[in-house]
C-alpha cells in the first residue's frame, strides 16, 4: 500500500494552502500531533473516577451483548426503549422535568446554543467557554458577546444594555483553568434580568455533589437553570451527553436541533453503557474523597521554584483539573517533557488552545492516583 506522503504527491491536486497554513503553525511552535498513551502515570486524562481504567462499565456489562448500530436518526430508525428508558432515569437522578440525549457533548452544545436563540435574541457567554459553547453560538441567528471570565460586574452592565430575550451560557466547571462558576450569583443576576441561564456540567459530572451530580443540583440551583448540559464522555466512562431542562424544551430541541435530527442515534451498545454508568457511579464515593484529598494537596495561586530556568505558578482550583501556567509553546513543552523523563505524564496545553501567554500544563488528577504519585510529580516541578 502507498504512504501517505507518496500518495499525495501523486495527486495533481494542488494542496498548497494547506500546507501554507500547516507550516505557519509548525513555525509557531504550535502544530499538533496524535499521541498515545504512553503508560506512565496518567496525569493527563479525563478518567476522574476510573471508570475506564478499573472496567468498570465492562464487568457490569460482561454477561450481556447490545446491538452496535441503532439504524437511523431518532426521529426515523433509531428510536428505541432502552434509549428512552435511559433517558427517564437520567432525568429522575438529576431532578430535571426532561432529559434529551446526544451523541457527544459537543453535539450537545452546538445542538443547543445555535437553534435556542432567534434572530434579535442574544447570546452572553463567559469569555473562557468551551470551543463546542463557541461553535454553537456562531451558528445561532442571534448576537453574541463575551464577558469577562467569571465576572458578575461585566456581565451584569451587558445585561443591562439588553433589551430582548437573553441567554447567558457557563461552564461549572472550566475544563482548562479548573475553577468554578459563581453559579449562585448567576442564577441570582439571571432572574433579576429574566434571562435563561444555559450551564455546561461536563467537567463536574461524576466528581462534584455527593453523588457526583454536579455544581447546578449540589448547591440546590438546579430548578432555576433553563438548560443544564452533562456529558458522559469524561467521569462517566462512556460516550454522550445530555441535555435537561423542561419537557417544552425537549421537545423543542426534537424539532429544531439539527445535530439531533439529522444524527444518526447512539447504538443500544453505547446507551447501555450510560444506563450502566448512572448505576455506578453515585456510589463511587471513596473515589471522590480521594480525589478530595489529592486535590487539597495543591498549592492554589502559588508560584514554584523554576525547573531548567523555567518560572511558572499554578492556578487556584479546587477540582481535579489543576492548571500550571508555562508561558510559551516551547517552554510548556520542555516542561511535559522533562516530566515524562521521570515516568510522568503530563500533557501540555499550547497556544492557540489558550492564549498566548497563557500555555500550561493541564495536570488531571484521578481517584488512581496516589498521594506518593503527587508528590513526585511536584518534585518533578521543583527540579
Amino acid at each position: 500500500m502507498a504512504s501517505r506522503e507518496n500518495t499525495e504527491k501523486s495527486t495533481s491536486m494542488n494542496l498548497d494552502f494547506l500546507d501554507q497554513k500547516l507550516q505557519a503553525r509548525f513555525r509557531a511552535d504550535a502544530y499538533r500531533r496524535l499521541q498515545l498513551a504512553s503508560g506512565k502515570v496518567d496525569f493527563f486524562s479525563n478518567d476522574y473516577l476510573g471508570m475506564t481504567k478499573n472496567g468498570l462499565l465492562e464487568a457490569a456489562l460482561a454477561d450481556h451483548a447490545f446491538p452496535h448500530g441503532s439504524t437511523g436518526s431518532r426521529l426515523l430508525a433509531g428510536n428505541y426503549p432502552l434509549m428512552e428508558e435511559t433517558e427517564c432515569l437520567i432525568a429522575a437522578f438529576h431532578q430535571s422535568p426532561s432529559a434529551l440525549i446526544f451523541n457527544s457533548g459537543y453535539d450537545a452544545n452546538l445542538g443547543l446554543l445555535a437553534c435556542v436563540a432567534e434572530r434579535g435574541d442574544t447570546i452572553l457567554y463567559d469569555k473562557l467557554s468551551h470551543a463546542s459553547i463557541r461553535d454553537g453560538i456562531r451558528l445561532s441567528p442571534g448576537r453574541s458577546f463575551s464577558f469577562a471570565h467569571n465576572d458578575l460586574e461585566d456581565l451584569e452592565r451587558k445585561l443591562q444594555k439588553e433589551t430582548g430575550r437573553c441567554f447567558v451560557v457557563t461552564e461549572s466547571v472550566f475544563s482548562m483553568d479548573g475553577d468554578q462558576a459563581p453559579l449562585t450569583e448567576l442564577v441570582e443576576l439571571c432572574e433579576r434580568f429574566d434571562a435563561h441561564l444555559i450551564v455546561d456540567e461536563a467537567h463536574a459530572t461524576g466528581v462534584i455533589g455527593e453523588q457526583g451530580e454536579g455544581l447546578m443540583q449540589s448547591k440546590g440551583l438546579h430548578r432555576r437553570c433553563f438548560a443544564r448540559v452533562h456529558t458522559f464522555g469524561k467521569a462517566l466512562g462512556c460516550h454522550g451527553a445530555v441535555i435537561l431542562g423542561s419537557e417544552m424544551l425537549r421537545n423543542f430541541l426534537i424539532n429544531f436541533s439539527r445535530p439531533f435530527i439529522y444524527s444518526t442515534a447512539l447504538p443500544p451498545a453505547a446507551v447501555a453503557a450510560i444506563k450502566a454508568s448512572y448505576a455506578i457511579f453515585p456510589a463511587l464515593q471513596a473515589e471522590r474523597m480521594q480525589l478530595r484529598k489529592l486535590i487539597s494537596f495543591f498549592p492554589g495561586n502559588q508560584t514554584l521554584p523554576a525547573v531548567s530556568g523555567l518560572s511558572f505558578s499554578f492556578k487556584n482550583s479546587e477540582t481535579p483539573i489543576q492548571c500550571l501556567i508555562v508561558p510559551g509553546n516551547e517552554q510548556v513543552r520542555a516542561l511535559s517533557g522533562h516530566l515524562a523523563g521521570l515516568n510522568m505524564d503530563v500533557r501540555p496545553i499550547l497556544y492557540p488552545t489558550v492564549p498566548e501567554g497563557a500555555e500550561r500544563l493541564r495536570i488531571a488528577l484521578h481517584s488512581y492516583n496516589t498521594l506518593e504519585e503527587v508528590q513526585q510529580l511536584m518534585a518533578g516541578l521543583s527540579r
